[in-house]
């Protein structure tokens, strides 16, 4: 069970998703409508998770996607899940390039059912990622294809962008139809091209995340 604070400015969605999350054994410490009250929220309940839409008032752009930047920063121990209808590639990979574990981004009309969307929660709230595919393929489109990156085979490849999205190495397995084996060693050969630091097998992970969003 996590604790969670929810900040979606249409009360409907607000309420409809905090009593599916209730359901599936979550507490739900805070429902709010802004980023002050997001803010606000954090700082007196302390919630494993905070799931977030993008767009609130006052002017319906950005301000929740700001407010998480802000409450990485000030809370890093509080996992981020964004969930909206657009992608905001800018503040995205803000969110994502100083320290991506406990983040997420998800769209809303792309969450096929609550349990993809609780299992999303879950891998969060423990410091993994959950990224849409079409969240990193924008991401991923915008930039230029670095060195480092130059030197992954093409199934490399595909095994990082699926990393991204958050996938373990046995949905890899199951996914591309290999080998958990096969899976490591592709890991394994990521690390080595992407020239990161021999440390903990997830802090490498998630480095090799993030050069891959940053590429």
């Amino acid at each position: 069970m996590s604790r969670l604070v929810i900040a979606e400015d249409s009360a409907i969605l607000r309420d409809g998703l905090a009593q599916l999350l209730i359901e599936r054994g979550h507490e739900v410490a805070a429902r709010v409508g802004t980023a002050d009250e997001l803010i606000a929220a954090v700082h007196e309940f302390g919630p494993d998770v905070a799931v977030i839409d993008i767009r609130m008032p006052p002017s319906h752009t950005d301000e929740g996607l700001v407010a998480a930047i802000s409450l990485r920063r000030s809370h890093p121990d509080v996992g981020v899940l964004v969930f909206s209808q657009w992608v905001e590639t800018r503040y995205a990979t803000e969110l994502l390039a100083g320290r991506p574990e406990g983040v997420g981004y998800l769209l809303k009309d792309r969450v096929a059912d609550i349990g993809e969307f609780d299992e999303a929660v879950r891998r969060v709230a423990s410091g993994g990622t959950a990224l849409d595919p079409e969240v990193v393929r924008q991401l991923f489109g915008r930039r230029r294809t670095s060195d480092a990156m130059d030197r992954l085979t093409a199934r490399e490849r595909e095994v990082l962008a699926m990393m991204a999205e958050g996938h373990s190495n046995s949905a890899l397995a199951q996914h591309l139809s290999i080998t958990e084996r096969a899976i490591e060693k592709h890991v394994s050969s990521i690390f080595a091209k992407l020239d990161l630091p021999t440390s903990h097998a997830h802090h490498r992970r998630v480095l090799a995340v993030v050069t891959y969003l940053n590429s």
